[in-house]
Parts: structure tokens; sequence; C-alpha cells
């Protein structure tokens, strides 16, 4: 099928997208007034329905950022504060006056802890998705760093939200979809909401909302669960530096600064954090100072204690995380000193004599990065699966498969298992990724339709996580089902959050 434009009419307005790979997509869709001037730091507001059809056949800017510098984040972007935009990539059957619709919906948010991303990230594609699997793909921004978190509520009512603002994003592009995904062939009464790293940690925080509530019926949290969340006094530590940092603490100031001085501060406040002069989490280990804040109206609680105590009971989870993910940030220069700073971080001495005995041919960097793994984001994926036994169900799965790059260093780290389950070894960069050797499509096939049969179905095609068998399935070359794997290195994390 050749490209051209077709045109949708949904109760924001008429919506003109183009055929392309056989799919359509509507690129750059509007679902909040931009936030500027005087809408920074301030909660999104609903846009009035388009007078004129609105060309959705570019991508739009991603939120401000600084790119990390890291293997999937180091090319500079195209960013504005005018920035709240999705993406909806749908089966062209939609176009068919006789379709039905009802299709299932996937919205995905894109990670970069809470400070670099974009929903236009081609491994996040959804053609496949759409044109293999008759599955709608959203992928949207939101507003990043201080922008989108910082803790400014002290300055007035008008900053009541600042803290959580990012968040707020997501929760209207969600209504957003809600409201209007019908008109692109989707049924609003299943919609999933999926994420890998920080877009994990939003799908677990999202399901803490009261706000969120109904918005969804589905959530896939990847490499990311209920933590990384901030206690108000731990955000206003960390906004105080980057108040200091921007010379600017009015709310006049604050409007008037420029978006340039604002990364500028907030990336001096990063680093700041990053290397220790602060710590500002209880456990006295570092986490980012531009997290979501709980203890407001729109996350009452952490989301742990939330979903212990029933929040979105009925929401069924596939969650889990990959084997050696930090091999992403590994410095390759780890020494005892820096395993021994970690440990003392993470309260975690009895763990790691664990794993020294789990691994008795482990260097200390593979010790580090084990627990790393462990800590950050293995075991969280568990806590969350442990509190919801008595909830609709949640699936665990371990992302294994060992990169072959850089002489097998990375093995199976952080975001590699995203272009498998979106079915896109073919797109730009997951060859660096992958390493030399044959493309691993079998795996990427077997992935994609677990994701698929999950969002169709709510079931990947394994049993639910209960505490008596931990059912885990493994995605490796061979994928098989796992009943409580590493279980002496899972039992070592008890008593430690």
């Amino acid at each position: 099928m050749t490209d051209q434009n077709t045109i949708v009419h949904a109760p924001a307005g008429a919506i003109e997208g183009k055929v392309k790979n056989e799919t359509l997509l509507f690129a750059g869709i509007p679902y909040a007034q931009a936030p500027l001037e005087r809408l920074r730091f301030k909660a999104p507001k609903p846009l009035p329905p388009f007078t004129e059809t609105f060309q959705a056949l570019k991508f739009s800017p991603a939120a401000p950022q600084i790119p990390s510098g890291g293997m999937t984040d180091s090319a500079p972007v195209r960013w504005s504060e005018d920035c709240l935009y999705l993406n909806i990539s749908a089966p062209t059957a939609v176009t068919d006056p006789e379709d039905l619709g009802g299709r299932p919906v996937m919205v995905w948010i894109h990670g970069g802890g809470y400070t670099s991303g974009q929903g236009a990230i081609p491994w996040y594609n959804g053609t496949r998705f759409a044109k293999n699997n008759d599955i709608l793909v959203v992928s949207i921004n939101y507003r990043l760093g201080a922008l989108g978190f910082a803790d400014l509520t002290h300055l007035g009512e008008e900053f009541a939200t600042s803290n959580i603002n990012g968040t707020l994003d997501q929760i209207a592009a969600l209504t957003w979809v809600k409201q209007n995904i019908s008109a692109f062939g989707g049924d609003p009464e299943r919609i999933t909401i999926a994420g890998e790293s920080a877009g994990g940690f939003s799908v677990a925080t999202l399901m803490a909302c009261p706000e969120a509530a109904g918005l969804f019926r589905q959530a896939i949290p990847q490499s990311g669960a209920c933590h990384h969340t901030l206690p108000q006094d731990a955000a206003r530590t960390a906004t105080d530096y980057f108040l200091k940092e921007l010379g600017h603490a009015t709310p006049m100031a604050l409007e008037a600064a420029s978006v340039e001085a604002i990364l500028a501060a907030q990336n001096a406040t990063l680093t700041h954090f990053a290397r220790g002069a602060g710590k500002i989490n209880a456990l006295g280990t570092f986490v980012s100072p531009f997290y979501p804040v709980h203890g407001n109206t729109t996350l009452p609680k952490p989301p742990l204690e939330a979903l212990e105590a029933g929040a979105s009971a009925e929401v069924a989870v596939l969650t889990g995380s990959n084997a050696d993910e930090t091999t992403l940030w590994s410095s390759g220069d780890e020494d005892l000193a820096k395993l021994e700073r970690t440990v003392a971080g993470y309260q975690a001495e009895s763990a790691l004599a664990v794993y020294r005995k789990t691994r008795p041919d482990a260097d200390v960097r593979d010790l580090l990065v084990a627990l790393t793994s462990d800590h950050m984001f293995r075991i969280p994926a568990i806590r969350m699966a442990e509190v919801r036994q008595s909830a609709a169900p949640t699936f665990l799965y371990e992302f294994a498969w060992r990169s072959r790059a850089f002489n097998g260093a990375l093995g199976a780290t952080h975001s590699l298992e995203i272009p498998f389950a979106f079915d896109n070894l073919d797109q730009a960069g997951v060859d660096l990724f992958l390493g030399p050797g044959p493309v691993p499509q079998g795996l990427a096939d077997t992935m994609h339709k677990a994701w698929s049969d999950f969002i169709k179905t709510g079931n990947p095609g394994w049993p639910r996580y209960d505490l008596s068998s931990r059912s885990t399935m493994i995605f490796d070359d061979t994928c098989e089902l796992a009943n409580n794997p590493k279980a002496d290195e899972r039992e070592a994390w008890d008593g430690i959050r």
C-alpha cells in the first residue's frame, strides 16, 4: 500500500494521519495545552476541540532535556516546552466504514530516568503490534526533570502540583486516549499502560494514583516497579539545591527563567546528588532528585504501600526485569571499595555474603552488577507481585538473553528487552546492542506474542505469580518457566527495601 493520508473524526476534532509501512500513523497530536509562560510548573489543562482538521503528520518536539551520554541517549533531540503530544499507530482496517473497532490499546510511557527520552524513539515503533496483532499503540511525551517534578509547593498555591506534574501529564494523556481512541478503532475499556525504566516506574505510580483509576485495565511495568518516588522532605532537599543553582527562588523569576538555565541547574543538581554530596532517601543511597513526589492529592501514598492497600486490585500486571540491568552504567573499573560502598548504602552486607556463595566464580564487577540489578529492578518487581496476591493476576518474567556486543560485557542489560517485545530488531541502533552473530528473531517472536497476548487477553501464556510456586518466565535463546528462580538471592533481600 502506498503512503496516503486519512482523516478520523474524534471528540477532539478531525485529525489527519498517514499510511506508513502498511499501518496508520497519527504523529504529534496535542493532548493538553502547552505548559508555557504562566502554565509552567502547573497542572496540564485540557484543550478545546480542533476547529480545523489537525494534521498529525510529524512527530512533536520532546520535553526539554539534556542527553545523558549513555548508549541509548547520547544524541541531542529537538525539544520544546510545548511537548504534551502523543502518537498513535493503528491498523489500516480502522478506516473501513464497516469496521467494528473495539481493538485493544497499549499506551507506552518512555523511560529515561525522568530526565530524557520521548515517545517517538524508533524502538517504540508500534507498527508490528498494529499490523500483525490488530493492537493500537499510543506513545506519549510528558514533562521531565525539574519542569515536571521539582517541588516548588512552598512557593505558593500556584505551584501546588509542581512535584507531580509529569505524572499529571500522563494522566491527561490517558484521559485523552480514553475519550478519543474509539475514533481510531480502539476500545476505551481495553487499555493497557506499559513502559520501561522510568516508564515502568510511571506505570506503577499511575496504578497508585486515585485520579488514574478506571483509565486502564492492564499494566506492563518493565524494569521498573513500585519504587523511585520521593517523600516531600527529600524532594525539598533536592529542590533547595536546584533553586540555589538556578539563582531564582520567586514565582516571577521561575516563570521568566530560560529553559536552558533551568536545564543547567537541573543538571548541576543531578551531578551533586549522584556524586554523593547529598543523600536524599531513607537508606542513605542515591536516588534522582527529580522523581514524582508522594504525599499529595495525586499520589497520596508510596506506590507499593498503595498497591498493598488494594489500589488497582482489578488491574492485571505483567512485570519483570533483565538479568544484568546495571551493566549499562558500568564504568569497567569497579573495585572492592566501590562494591563495599554500594553494599553499605543498601544495608545489604548479609546479601553480599549470599551472592558470594551462589556465585563463587564472580569477580567484583560481576557481584556489583548482580547486587545492583537485583536491588534496583528484580526485587522491586517481586515485591510488587508479592503484595498483589489477592488482586488480579500478576505475571513475572526475567529477560536473560545476553548481548554479544563488546565481547559480551553488557549481558542482559537494561532496556535490551524493548526491541524484542516490540519485534523491532531491525530498528536503528538495535544491531549495536545485539552485537555480532545471527539475529535472535525467534526470541523476538516469542516475546512479542507474549506481550500481544497479554494486551489482548490479560494472560501472557504462563501461570500467575503466587507465593508457593513463584512462577517466572525466563526469556533466552530457549525460553522456559522457572519456579522460584534464584531463591537464595531473593531471600537475601528479605527485610530490605
